[in-house]
């Protein structure tokens, strides 16, 4: 009798807190929990899916505008972001719609940075060399390093500052989701780091080319430049192989190895939250789970070789489900949030675009 009463007197206490947890579910889905349905499952039927549609439509548009004349310099990542937030400022975000978002712009971009790793191999980091992946390293951290320090100087927001660093210095878009899981700064910093890094990169796809034959770069000092200093992967492969099918390979190998780089960053950033954080128990972990994932990707990857048709669709649902992420945060941006921030964010990513630069070329050449 006693042991009934105590398990008895455990789901009194169980039962207050599975309402609490309905109760802060949106649009108030505690209501909407019929025949004994489970909150999680009341959640995911009225308030994920309806996000889900929208953030699916908005990547379908993305997708579709590659097709319009001009687009096609883009990545769909870049085009679902605008469209995002030219939905959310004009047409206004739903409120049945905040949860589906939120799955899209938290847990579908750690899986997609997760799945990352399949794009990757040590034997094609070791191609390149002790020397290549010297420059490679030397310029990611002290792109970043510069970055940071000139954003402190000129009174960029320290995280925007940190966003703009990572994305000039390791893989664009996809290194800016990844550090803001740590930095955590505000959706209207993520957009406007995606935007100015899109905005630079896009010039260096199209200068690059221009400056190799200038520059006296054979075909395969050429691809390591571009793929050290070029922020996003599409934009190392377009100016590579514009200089010809040697280069085209060397930059996306070098590229892939600044994308490894990721990790390792992302891990020094998180021991910086925390130590620069009051009270440690409350900064995020140093090491957060999809770091650990990619890395095992990696060299899962490495160690099995995969059919060509499975990596191809691992691929394509890595750069869908980026593309939604992406979305999601467009969809959450407030433009005068952005326009707020004023012109010092964008001289900043000027700044960190010309060291990136100039600071791998001169090791390409003089190294």
């Amino acid at each position: 009798m006693e042991w009934h009463f105590t398990g008895e007197h455990v789901r009194r206490i169980a039962l207050p807190s599975l309402s609490t947890t309905a109760n802060d579910l949106p649009n108030g889905l505690a209501s909407a929990n019929p025949r004994g349905k489970s909150p999680a499952l009341a959640s995911l039927s009225a308030g994920t899916v309806p996000g889900l549609v929208l953030v699916a439509m908005i990547t379908s548009v993305a997708y579709s505008a590659r097709n319009v004349s001009g687009f096609a310099l883009f990545s769909p990542m870049i085009l679902a972001v605008v469209a995002g937030m030219i939905y959310s400022n004009v047409l206004g975000t739903p409120a049945h719609a905040k949860a589906g978002i939120a799955f899209s712009q938290r847990r579908l971009l750690r899986l997609a940075i997760v799945l990352l790793g399949f794009q990757l191999t040590l034997g094609q980091v070791a191609a390149i060399g002790v020397g290549g992946v010297g420059i490679i390293a030397a310029t990611l951290g002290a792109t970043f390093v510069f970055t940071v320090t000139l954003g402190r100087l000129i009174g960029v927001d320290r995280k925007l500052a940190q966003l703009i660093a990572a994305g000039t210095s390791i893989c664009g878009a996809s290194a800016i989701v990844a550090t803001n899981i740590v930095t955590d700064a505000r959706d209207e910093d993520v957009t406007y780091a995606v935007a100015a890094i899109t905005l630079f990169g896009t010039v260096a796809m199209l200068g690059y080319p221009l400056l190799a034959p200038v520059l006296g770069l054979d075909q395969h000092a050429f691809g390591l430049w571009a793929g050290a200093s070029i922020h996003e992967v599409a934009q190392v492969i377009g100016a590579g192989f514009q200089d010809g099918a040697q280069a085209g390979e060397t930059a996306t190998v070098a590229k892939l190895t600044r994308v490894a780089m990721l990790a390792p960053m992302v891990i020094a950033l998180g021991l910086m939250a925390r130590r620069g954080s009051a009270d440690n128990s409350a900064a995020k972990p140093p090491m957060p789970w999809f770091v650990v994932a990619f890395i095992a990707v990696v060299a899962l990857n490495s160690l099995v070789t995969m059919p060509a048709n499975v990596h191809a669709a691992i691929a394509l649902a890595t750069q869908i489900m980026l593309t939604m992420g992406l979305a999601a945060m467009g969809l959450q941006a407030d433009i005068s949030q952005i326009r707020s921030r004023g012109l010092r964010p964008l001289a900043l990513a000027f700044s960190a675009f010309v060291f990136i630069g100039c600071f791998s070329l001169m090791l390409v050449k003089f190294a």
